[in-house]
């Protein structure tokens, strides 16, 4: 019983001193790694967020265009355009057009040639 009141107090011990300081160490690494990983992801996502409302606006313009074109395209609306300014061309009736074939047949390239 009397031991304990003799012994003498020996403090931290140095290898315990080194693990907790190592500890330490690691926390703090793993905090600023996970506060610069979390920064990184909001990043990340505004420039997704910003990347999909320009490929937004870019689909409404293609819309757009595409509407404007068929309204461009309008053979109704092209025939009244050329009704206003006073254009002296008229519709082709259908009997007087040909189709012509994409490939030519073959040997009319000599005959071709042979054409002065």
């Amino acid at each position: 019983m009397n031991r304990r009141r003799h012994e003498t107090k020996q403090g931290i011990h140095p290898t315990t001193l080194i693990a907790i300081c190592l500890a330490i160490a690691f926390a703090t690494i793993g905090g600023v790694s996970q506060a610069w990983l979390k920064n990184r992801h909001i990043q990340v996502k505004r420039e997704i967020d910003r990347i999909e409302r320009i490929a937004g606006q870019h689909q409404l313009e293609i819309r757009t265009t595409q509407m404007r074109m068929d309204q461009l395209l309008n053979r109704f609306a092209i025939r009244e355009q050329l009704a206003e300014l006073g254009s002296d061309l008229t519709p082709i009736p259908l009997g007087i057009t040909e189709e012509i074939p994409i490939h030519p047949p073959a040997g009319t390239d000599a005959q071709i040639a042979a054409v002065p």
